[in-house]
């Protein structure tokens, strides 16, 4: 199964509100059409998120296909054309940035109903080559975060290989989701020694501080 995520921010003139709406409640029903979609998830930013400032981000999309040829046939189909135009509508193109990911299930546990997901923007260390990024971001770190009481489900998803070929780098090393049963967890999980020795292992292999965004998610498609 091949994965698209795709980190939006919203449109200069467009309020966080409005934003959500029109995505959650127009641009959804577009993207539903394309040919050979499987699953497709939005996670909206907490409308508590822009109290004190702009959030790292409006939210995340993820879409699910069979394979990168599923990917490649929707090249030229007016389904596609339809959600390139719409995007115009409200998001902000300078502020898009598309990777394809190889996700890992580091705690394989529930999607609460009404829970809170929060997801931090990955970029590695410097100078790390991505092998070992990935092994160390999976096989040490992965398992320190899952220790987590709190976190409910636990998913790490990783730049694709083939995102760094010929001296190319995606816009993100990937993204890590985290899943709590309310924002109340998610608090009490930072007093806990076991987020203080996650914490403090970043700096083994990631740029830091990372940016996040804490959403909610809206399952489009499943």
């Amino acid at each position: 199964m091949l994965k698209l995520v795709s980190v939006l921010n919203r449109r200069a003139d467009l309020a966080a509100e409005a934003f959500q709406d029109y995505w959650l409640n127009t641009h959804a029903d577009i993207v539903t059409r394309l040919p050979g979609l499987r699953r497709y998830v939005q996670s909206h930013t907490l409308l508590a998120g822009y109290r004190k400032s702009e959030p790292a981000a409006d939210g995340i999309a993820e879409l699910w296909f069979d394979d990168t040829d599923a990917l490649r046939a929707l090249e030229g189909t007016a389904e596609f054309a339809a959600v390139r135009a719409d995007e115009a509508n409200f998001i902000d193109p300078a502020g898009h940035r598309q990777l394809f990911v190889d996700e890992h299930v580091i705690k394989d546990g529930p999607i609460p109903l009404d829970g809170v997901k929060n997801i931090e923007l990955v970029r590695r260390k410097a100078g790390m080559p991505v092998p070992d990024f990935q092994r160390y971001w999976r096989e040490v770190h992965g398992p320190l975060g899952a220790s987590i009481e709190t976190v409910l489900r636990y998913v790490q998803n990783h730049a694709r290989v083939t995102s760094y070929g010929e001296g190319r780098e995606p816009p993100l090393d990937g993204l890590a989701l985290t899943w709590f049963e309310n924002t109340d967890a998610m608090r009490a999980s930072a007093r806990s020694p076991e987020y203080a020795t996650t914490r403090a292992d970043e700096d083994n292999f990631l740029t830091v501080p990372l940016d996040f965004i804490i959403t909610r998610e809206h399952v489009i498609k499943r």
